[in-house]
């Protein structure tokens, strides 16, 4: 496929804009980028696609997501309101993951990659639990992601909550996972990857922290919860006189290939821990700014030489807009209309996100636009009315850019989106079909909410 007539940001080192250029995928793959006049000679008979002078750039990549949440959205809490998080997690989350059964696992996929596809992110990382429906359940989801045409890197969330049997289900289902998708990877790369999921320190006992990190297969990363309220750290400190990060540590779960999810109160010698260790952190403000737990301090990580990436936590996978929290919450937090300046953010959106994600899919660069880069990219419809440079990139990202200027979306050369219509999954059709079975996994749910 030929994509002619476009204006490349290019999100290499440089930042680069070029205007009108035509890209040559092939493969899956950027073939070549070059002048269109000299493009459409060289491949005479390839289809053509006109992005009409509209912005073509690299797809964006969300860092930590829970595909499983979204029939929480409409959803009532029985009872007062949750005080705090322990109890959002008591009387939403667990309640909610118990509800689950495979048809509702796949459609909270389904609905969540769609969102996906239409905001123009083409890697998720997610992050998945259902307690009742363990066993294939990463099938379910990873059949979901293959009908959408997105990538993906999926796992389990093993924890103690819900029983020994169920911790062992959880351990069972990510190694099946991981050496089935490892398997099938090795013969063909794929756009499913697999990572280990873990719930957080303070729902897993240190027997459990054994036997996932003895269960795990060579080279196996880790996705786990860190610290997102002063309860894990609370926790950790009364099982292991340890904190959270350290005691992770201690049972051999952090390094290179290892996410831990927001980190918003881990202290400087977690901080250090995690950068001598090159674990990532994936930071999720707008989920933050929700459950009130606090301001993850991503400067500090930032400074200590931590790899810092952007996420959603279940929130509509919109990465300019979570951009634009992570930007505004410090300096909100802060008092400081100096902290977390925009450069630095958009290094984390464009830098280290497909950077992660990269990790996962080796076999060809990520978040460039570049030959021989995986071709994942999407047009964007912006009109800006200043001038829009390579140094002044990343403020207009943060302040001009928009999810509905998105028209198209490509991932691995194929094409999923085109102006604005969904191609390979039928919104309307998924969301009614989400809409008649809402009622059944409520229902579900608030018999386990009353429960807890």
């Amino acid at each position: 496929m030929l994509i002619t007539n476009a204006t490349l940001l290019t999100l290499d080192p440089e930042n680069r804009i070029l205007e009108d250029q035509a890209i040559y995928l092939e493969n899956g793959k950027i073939a070549a980028i070059g002048p269109e006049k000299a493009l459409r000679a060289w491949y005479p008979e390839a289809e053509a696609l006109d992005a009409r002078g509209q912005y073509v750039m690299p797809g964006n990549v969300c860092a930590h997501t829970h595909f499983y949440g979204a029939f929480a959205r409409g959803m009532a809490i029985p009872g007062p309101a949750p005080k705090d998080f322990p109890e959002i997690l008591q009387k939403l989350w667990w309640p909610l993951d118990k509800a689950l059964d495979p048809d509702a696992i796949r459609l909270s996929a389904q609905v969540l990659l769609a969102d996906a596809i239409r905001h123009g992110t083409t890697t998720v990382i997610d992050h998945h639990a259902s307690p009742n429906a363990i066993d294939g359940s990463l099938d379910v989801i990873a059949h979901a992601v293959q009908q959408s045409g997105l990538r993906a890197v999926l796992c389990y969330e093993v924890t103690d909550r819900d029983g020994p049997e169920r911790a062992r289900a959880g351990i069972e289902e990510n190694v099946r996972f991981i050496q089935q998708t490892n398997t099938t990877n090795q013969q063909t790369p794929s756009k499913i990857a697999a990572t280990f999921g873990l719930h957080a320190g303070l729902t897993l006992s240190d027997a459990t922290l054994d036997a996932c990190r003895n269960a795990a297969p060579e080279g196996t990363g880790f996705h786990v919860h860190v610290a997102e309220h002063e309860s894990d750290e609370y926790d950790s400190l009364e099982k292991s006189g340890l904190r959270a990060v350290d005691r992770l540590h201690k049972h051999g779960l952090l390094g290179p290939r290892t996410i831990l999810a927001h980190c918003v109160h881990v202290d400087a010698a977690e901080i250090g821990l995690i950068a001598d260790t090159d674990t990532w952190v994936s930071h999720q403000a707008r989920s933050n700014m929700n459950n009130g737990v606090g301001v993850t301090p991503v400067e500090s990580l930032l400074r200590a030489g931590v790899r810092v990436c952007l996420g959603t936590d279940g929130f509509p996978h919109a990465m300019w807009e979570e951009t634009r929290f992570a930007y505004m919450i410090q300096k909100l937090h802060h008092r400081d209309p100096r902290r977390m300046p925009g450069n630095v953010l958009f290094d984390m959106l464009v830098g280290n996100n497909p950077a992660l994600a990269g990790s996962f899919f080796p076999d060809a660069p990520l978040g460039i636009l570049a030959e021989g880069a995986h071709a994942d990219l999407i047009f964007v419809d912006y009109h800006p009315f200043t001038p829009l440079t390579p140094g002044n990139l990343p403020w207009h990202v943060i302040f001009g850019f928009h999810e509905s200027m998105v028209t198209t979306t490509i991932c691995g050369g194929q094409v999923l989106m085109r102006d604005r219509q969904l191609l390979t999954l039928d919104e309307a059709a998924l969301a009614a079909e989400a809409r008649d079975l809402a009622p059944k996994v409520w229902g579900r749910y608030e018999k386990y909410a009353l429960k807890a």
